[in-house]
This record gives C-alpha cells, sequence and structure tokens, in this order.
C-alpha cells in the first residue's frame, strides 16, 4: 500500500528540505518571536501582503495560551468586535452575553495557525531567542539556539548560537517580554511588568500602545503590558487578534507596503 522507501532517503528528505528554506530565511522582511496568538495574527497579516515573514518559538507546539482558557478550562472568551476576525478567520463561535463570545481553544487555535501557514508564515519552532541583533541604535535581526541548549549541563552549554537578519522584529513573547528584556538588560529600555488584572482597561491599552517601542523592534500582545505597565487582561482574546493586526500594519509601513509607508512612520516609544 506504501511506497517503498529507505531509511536513509527519509533522512535525506528532512536534512535537504530545511536546510534548503532555513537558508533563504537568514535575511527575512520580518522576524516575529513568539507564536502566540498576537504573534501568529501578525504573521497571517505580513505573509499575506507578500512580505518574507518567519516565526521563532521556544516550544514545541505554536499557540501560547490560545490553546486554553482560564482554569485549565479550554474555552476562549472574546469581547465584540472580536467576533469579526473570528469569522475572517472561520472560528466557530457563539455569544454568551451582550458582547461577549466564546469559541472552542483547540479549534480556534489550529485555525489561526493553519491561516498563519497558510499564508506563507515560516516557523522555527524548539528555537530560542538568544539576543537582538543592535547596530547603530536600531535592531536588526534576532541571535537564536536551539531551546534544547537551555537544558544542557552548564558545563557543556558552551554552543554558539547563529543570527538572522530582518528589516523589523517583533515581540510577541507575552508577558516576558523576552526582546524588550534584552534591551532592558542594557538599559535601553524600561521593562516594569504588567499590573492587576483589569481586562476592561488592558484590552484597550493593548492595542492602543501596540507599535513600535525601539527602532526596528514593534512589541503587540501580552508584552505591552509588561513594557507599559499595563493590566493584565487574563483569559480574554480579542485585544491579542487585533494587537497582531496592528503590529503587522506598522512592519508593512516600514516595509514599504502600509499606506503610511510615503509619510514614514515614527519610532518614538508611544507616551506611557
Amino acid at each position: 500500500m506504501f511506497a517503498r522507501v529507505s531509511e536513509a532517503s527519509i533522512s535525506r528528505a528532512i536534512v535537504d528540505e530545511f536546510s534548503q528554506w532555513l537558508k533563504e530565511y537568514l535575511v527575512c522582511d520580518v522576524i516575529i518571536v513568539g507564536a502566540g496568538p498576537s504573534g501568529l495574527m501578525a504573521a497571517r497579516e505580513l505573509s499575506s501582503a507578500g512580505l518574507k515573514t518567519l516565526i521563532i518559538e521556544g516550544n514545541n507546539y505554536l499557540g501560547g495560551g490560545f490553546w486554553i482558557g482560564g482554569y485549565l478550562m479550554n474555552t476562549l472568551t472574546f469581547r465584540a468586535p472580536g467576533q469579526e476576525i473570528l469569522k475572517e478567520l472561520g472560528i466557530p463561535h457563539k455569544e454568551k452575553g451582550e458582547g461577549l463570545f466564546v469559541a472552542d481553544g483547540p479549534c480556534a487555535c489550529a485555525k489561526l495557525i493553519s491561516a498563519a501557514c497558510d499564508a506563507g508564515a515560516k516557523v522555527l519552532n524548539m528555537t530560542k531567542f538568544d539576543d537582538v541583533l543592535l547596530r547603530a541604535g536600531r535592531i536588526e535581526g534576532v541571535v537564536i539556539n536551539w531551546t534544547a541548549v537551555s537544558s544542557l549541563p552548564r558545563q557543556i552549554t558552551c554552543v554558539d548560537p547563529i543570527a538572522l537578519e530582518s528589516k523589523v522584529v517583533i515581540d510577541a513573547t507575552g508577558h516576558d517580554a523576552q526582546v524588550c528584556l534584552a534591551l532592558h538588560k542594557r538599559k535601553l529600555l524600561e521593562l516594569p511588568g504588567c499590573g492587576p488584572m483589569d481586562v476592561n482597561v488592558s484590552e484597550e491599552s493593548v492595542v492602543e500602545k501596540t507599535g513600535y517601542i525601539y527602532p526596528g523592534l514593534i512589541v503587540c500582545g501580552m508584552a505591552v503590558s509588561s513594557v507599559y505597565g499595563l493590566p493584565r487582561m487574563g483569559p480574554t482574546f480579542s485585544a491579542m487578534l487585533y494587537s497582531g493586526k496592528k503590529a503587522a500594519q506598522a512592519a508593512l509601513t516600514e516595509c514599504g507596503r502600509g499606506p503610511l509607508a510615503k509619510e514614514g512612520l515614527s519610532l518614538e516609544r508611544a507616551s506611557a
């Protein structure tokens, strides 16, 4: 029933294909660090617009917190107008009260991952963000290593990383804000961390402040909360999707594809 192939030919196919596409993505238009809902949404928008987009994800799986809602229950909640993006992505959902919608976590996550991949985004999973490429006061890429390297005993972890270049980097690493943290450690950026939960304040503020935080670096999703000290939002996800869309628009503009490209885009940090 199945074609007869050798084990060596299977290994060769994996090595050849992976090496080929990785070489093509050593230089990208946009690198997104973090494959949660905001990062995946940004990747879908950017790839759909024709930008070479690479997602870096430290876990084996994609989706971050989008797989599950609060308290280990896999029902996601969305406040209006988030249902419009759910319709756009073909995610089944229903209304549970005025302006409040629910969707199945695994289904929603699978649909969003598929949408990003179908649009053309490439993914390096089991890959940890290690550092930024910083040249003349601008982020121009990231330094990466295999996630497994972090699990090795300290005495044998001298495994050098590699670097990837891009026009824009998007920090979509959630509360950890890993890319921004690399700048914070160099005293180039403040990182106060997110505040206590307030859904109504948080979602509005996260979308509002999504954008450039440093030349060449866009922050989106819950990383926005950590950088600006905004309230956390808990298991509601509309802002994550809209933040990803807004981050993509900022990157498109920087790459000369957005409606503001001819006017230029301020790289100054928004006021807190």
